[in-house]
Parts: C-alpha cells; structure tokens; sequence
C-alpha cells in the first residue's frame, strides 16, 4: 500500500484555504509547517491558551496525502480555483510507501541525559546508565516525553533540589514524567493532577512502568477554574509545566498549594514572557529565574 504526498508552498494569506481545498477534494490529511524550517529564516510561533488563534507563518508549506488513484494535476487546479490563486502553484510529489510505522516511530526516540545520574529511557532501549536514575517512558497521548526544554528544565531543578522527603504537587502532569522523577529522587510523596483524564491514565500506565509504591504516588483530575481535587494539605514543592497564560491565571490555586517555606517551580515560560509571570506570583513569593533553555525558562520561588 502507497500513498501520494503532494507539497505546494504558499503564503500565509493562502495556506489553509488551500487546506480546506485539499481536505474537500479528498485529501486524507494535510499539514501546514515553515517553509524555512532548519534555515535562519524559520519563525517560531507559539499560541497561548485564551488567546485569538496567531497568524501562521508568512513562507509556508502544505503538505495533503492522498490515495494513488488521483489525478494531482487537476487537484492543484481545483485547489488553486478554491483559494483565487493568481495562477497554478508550483508543486512537488513523493510516494510514501507503507512501512514498519511503529519501528520508525521508536528510532525517534533515544534515551536523554538530563544530568550525571538522571536519564529518560524509553521501555525499549537499554539504560545506558543501569546503576543511575532512569525514568522509563514512552511517548504517548499525553505531554511530557522529556524531549521539550520546558521539560528537561524541571527535572534538572529536581536533581539538584530534591533533597529527599518532601511532599510534591505536579500540577498538568501530562504524562506524570515530573512527579515520577521526583519520587525516584526521593520525595516521601507525589501527586499529580492534570485537566484531562486521558492524562491521569497515562500517568497511572507510566507510574506502574516505573513500578512506583501505589501508596506514594497519587493522580487526579482537576478542575481548572476551581482547583478542586488539589490535596488538602499544602505541599513542600509545587511543579508546574504548562503555559505562561494558565500559569498567571493559576497563581491563587498554585500558591494555595504550597506551603509557607515550600518551594514553586514554573515552566512553559518564554523568556520575554517570565517578567509578567514573575510579577504576578511575587505577590506570595520570593522569585527569581532559575534555569534557561534556547528561550525557554524556568522560574523558582519561596513562600512567604
């Protein structure tokens, strides 16, 4: 079985009328990246949640698959029709033949370093380093296979900070990737809540791989807007990888969480972006930037 990948590269004012095209004509997917990916010219573009969806990037490309069976010449007409395109595009076509999809998917993943003895190994590599501290994970549904710098910037906060018996609080644990590195790196506790269930489940899946005592660690679903399902009892660390916007928006829930004296670590924070956070939560703490990342950072506080 093949398949046939067509790639027109257009606009921004172009690209998803294009799209909306190609779908209605049969396409059975579509894609619509940066042109410029890999070059100095690649634009970063990031969406915060609450806010009106952002433009799209200005050389982009649109990759649609389709059956053998069609005719790619009238397409890209009818396509060009659709979006009052000038004139035809030009375009590329390759043949995609059926693979061993679940090996190629693996071969993208290999085990990460985050320090001297903490590593990311997913189930069907070896460990490299079998006497360190390996957290055994696989990419799935949910957030959180260490690969994101937002990520690896926490875990090298809860190496170098855990000091061992702490309680811990990983709000949007995603994949629980955090809250299962900090029980391997001695906290006596961990929670980790998130939004969505399909979340908490592979959390649970990740903490059973990661054979953690079923008494120590705990996931939950929450509500946004509430905080309800956070524990009772206030934590020594509260972790939170998310996004700058719901951070801000959380500050109440997450500094409710946190004991006088515990610690708030927050990430999935852009550089140009940490001094609106840090003037909202230096309400309740003493914070500062704590580690950087090709522009991601991660901030650290105290409560007062």
């Amino acid at each position: 079985m093949s398949w046939v990948s067509l790639s027109i590269q257009t606009d921004n004012t172009h690209a998803e009328v294009l799209s909306d095209a190609m779908l209605e004509l049969g396409a059975l997917s579509t894609d619509i990246h940066d042109a410029a990916t890999g070059t100095d010219e690649e634009q970063f573009l990031f969406d915060e949640p609450g806010e009106s969806p952002g433009e799209i990037w200005s050389t982009s490309e649109l990759t649609a698959l389709f059956n053998t069976d069609v005719h790619i010449p009238s397409i890209v007409e009818a396509a060009a029709q659709a979006a009052q395109l000038p004139s035809l595009p030009s375009y590329s076509v390759t043949y995609v033949e059926e693979q061993d999809w679940v090996r190629i998917t693996q071969s993208q993943f290999s085990p990460i370093q985050i320090s001297d003895r903490l590593w990311i190994v997913p189930s069907w590599h070896q460990a490299p380093d079998p006497g360190g501290v390996n957290l055994i994970l696989d990419p799935g549904l949910a957030f959180g296979t260490g690969s994101h710098p937002s990520t690896q910037l926490c875990l090298a906060w809860l190496d170098e900070n855990l000091f061992g018996g702490e309680d811990v609080l990983d709000y949007g644990c995603g994949s629980g990737i955090l809250a299962i590195a900090a029980l391997k790196l001695g906290a006596r506790h961990v929670v980790g809540i998130d939004i969505d269930p399909q979340a908490i489940a592979a959390s649970r899946q990740n903490a059973a791989l990661n054979q953690c005592d079923e008494t120590m660690t705990e996931f939950f679903t929450t509500h946004v807007s509430t905080g309800k399902g956070i524990p009772n009892e206030a934590a020594d660390v509260v972790i939170a990888n998310i996004l700058a916007n719901p951070l801000m928006v959380l500050a109440p829930i997450l500094m409710r969480a946190t004991r006088l004296g515990g610690r708030i670590v927050l990430s999935g924070i852009l550089m140009e972006q940490a001094e609106d956070v840090v003037n909202i939560y230096r309400r309740w703490f003493d914070m500062h930037i704590a580690r950087e990342q090709v522009g991601w950072v991660l901030l650290s506080g105290t409560r007062r």
